[in-house]
């Protein structure tokens, strides 16, 4: 799912577009709650916990700052639908129900996908525009600082915001984090190839295992 990429050039510019998080979808309350004792038996520090209404969701940092999301959707059933519009919010997430489970954590298991990458980009308008019709996907939500964007009935494939990088220009060469993004798509709905995002996000568009390339700064 996710390739590391080794540059030790490579400088990290947390204002720039890029990686906002990757975000990884487990099939299961269950699987969610064994890796939540998992990392507090490790001792990772989380840097959130939030209940979007679409889904469960705790969120941290790699070691050089890429966000990483890790979560598991409720059923489409109880998403509620305004037409190609989802709602969805940042309400408290109960962390002491979800650890109630008990079992031990033996790793992602089979079915582990990347659900959604959100990205940092320089301004909503433009990016609406390049997700909606450059990409085709459908808008399922909206902020002034953000927008949500999937696929297919999907909460969101992709999203992307300005909270750290309103008015971002073109990445500058040597930027750690996102370095490209492998779409699968349908046949005949995109395009297959490269294509890049207003602020120079590459998409490959094709139909191999969906990958979320990251550009770390110091070695594996």
């Amino acid at each position: 799912m996710v390739e590391l990429r080794k540059d030790m050039a490579a400088q990290r510019r947390p204002t720039e577009a890029g990686l906002f998080h990757t975000a990884f979808l487990l099939r299961s309350r269950r699987d969610l709650s064994l890796w939540t004792r998992h990392i507090r038996q490790a001792g990772v520090q989380l840097d959130g916990a939030s209940d979007p209404l679409v889904s469960e969701a705790l969120y941290l940092n790699d070691p050089e700052g890429n966000g990483i999301e890790v979560y598991v959707d409720r059923p489409r059933s109880d998403w509620i639908r305004h037409g190609d519009e989802i709602e969805m919010a940042t309400l408290p997430l109960d962390l002491s129900d979800l650890a109630k489970v008990s079992g031990d954590w033996a790793g992602a298991p089979d079915g582990t996908v990347i659900g959604h990458v959100h990205l940092r980009v320089g301004d909503v308008e433009t990016a609406d525009a390049f997700m909606t019709g450059t990409l085709g996907l459908t808008r399922t939500a909206r902020l002034p600082s953000a927008g949500w964007y999937g696929s297919g009935g999907y909460h969101h494939h992709l999203a992307g915001n300005v909270w750290h990088s309103r008015g971002a220009k073109q990445r500058s060469p040597g930027s750690a984090g996102l370095a490209e993004i492998e779409l699968l798509v349908q046949p005949h709905t995109l395009p297959v190839g490269v294509i890049e995002d207003p602020w120079g996000t590459i998409f490959t568009i094709s139909a191999a295992q969906t990958l979320t390339l990251l550009n770390p700064t110091q070695p594996n």
